[in-house]
């Protein structure tokens, strides 16, 4: 597997404001470039490819919605170098309406695990002001992992992804890569 995988923890920023669509860059904790995302501005089926840099010559990864816009969307998760299917993550559409949700999915759509928005009374307020951050634990079995947390920045959307908790690798970081991925896109579309 790409070494890239093996990282604890990563940064991931997207520049909120861009003509042509979002560019996401993903860092390790030196601030050294990992990955490398242009999504086209406009899309009505997400289909998120990840590059090792801008030149975007090496693909890695792969996040494809399965349908058009979708309130408790699907997207599968491809490992571009092996072709192998990860499995995928779906968005629980009501209950997201007042704590953000995800299902971490097998290659069967059997539920693994979820992503959850940290604690009920920062999401509401959150709903009502923008400007406080999010926080979100992963839930696999009876492992908790206080994985992603954003940090404000009313032009750069900025999430950590810190899996040093996870000291058995219980979630493949490809799927917790995408899964930050489309914390930072698509949770952040709802603001």
């Amino acid at each position: 597997m790409n070494s890239i995988w093996n990282q604890s923890e990563y940064i991931i920023r997207k520049k909120v404001f861009s003509v042509v669509g979002a560019k996401v860059h993903i860092y390790n904790n030196s601030e050294e470039l990992l990955l490398f995302s242009q999504m086209k501005a406009f899309k009505l089926k997400e289909d998120i490819a990840l590059y090792t840099d801008e030149t975007m010559d090496k693909e890695l990864l792969r996040i494809k919605a399965r349908n058009m816009i979708d309130f408790s969307a699907t997207y599968d998760v491809y490992d571009s170098e092996t072709g192998e299917s990860l499995g995928a993550l779906r968005r629980k559409g009501l209950k997201s309406i007042v704590k953000d949700e995800w299902a971490i999915l097998d290659t069967r759509d059997n539920e693994l695990g979820f992503i959850k928005e940290g604690s009920l009374f920062s999401a509401l307020l959150r709903r009502f002001i923008t400007l406080i951050p999010q926080q979100y634990n992963v839930e696999i079995g009876n492992l908790v992992i206080p994985a992603y947390r954003q940090n404000f920045n009313p032009f750069v959307t900025k999430i950590i992804a810190d899996f040093s908790e996870d000291r058995q690798g219980v979630l493949d970081r490809r799927m917790g890569i995408a899964a930050a991925v489309l914390l930072c896109v698509i949770e952040g579309k709802q603001d």
